[in-house]
């Protein structure tokens, strides 16, 4: 397993953003998968540099485990802020566009259908948002 611990500050995100992608692409990852991951990694970063801490700066722990066969890899985004389960938010309703979505949420929502896995727990005071993805037997990810 590998660990980033950086501050939750937006303008870290492109620390965050290399640190998955390469750990990533080291495994065998693709261009596509590699997309999915960049989006969910910028999408959960930017949400807990925005809001876990308030107007206060706090530190997110970013954790990386994969393997090869098969080729997956689990990401953990772990901070200190305020307790918040970010899938306790309902999906957007599916009858209209994503455009006239309800402001907050589209990120999960976005999260949960590139991920194959997405959990989270609060334990110890800290927020842990777990992601996995797997390519399929197929090698279509």
């Amino acid at each position: 397993m590998k660990s980033l611990e950086i501050p939750a500050e937006k303008a870290r995100l492109s620390e965050a953003l290399d640190f998955v992608l390469d750990f990533a692409e080291k495994l065998g990852f693709e261009k596509k998968e590699l997309f999915q991951l960049k989006l969910c990694t910028e999408e959960i970063f930017v949400n807990v540099a925005s809001y876990a801490y308030g107007s206060d700066t706090g530190l997110i722990t970013v954790t990386a485990q994969g393997s090869t066969d098969p080729l997956s890899v689990t990401l953990s985004f772990i901070d200190s802020g305020a307790p918040f389960d970010p899938l306790t938010k309902p999906d957007p309703a599916k009858d209209r566009p994503l455009s006239q979505a309800k402001k907050g949420g589209l990120g999960i929502f976005i999260t949960k259908s590139f991920m194959d896995e997405v959990s989270y727990a609060y334990q110890d005071g800290k927020n842990i948002l777990t992601i996995r993805k797997t390519r399929p037997v197929n090698g279509q990810g």
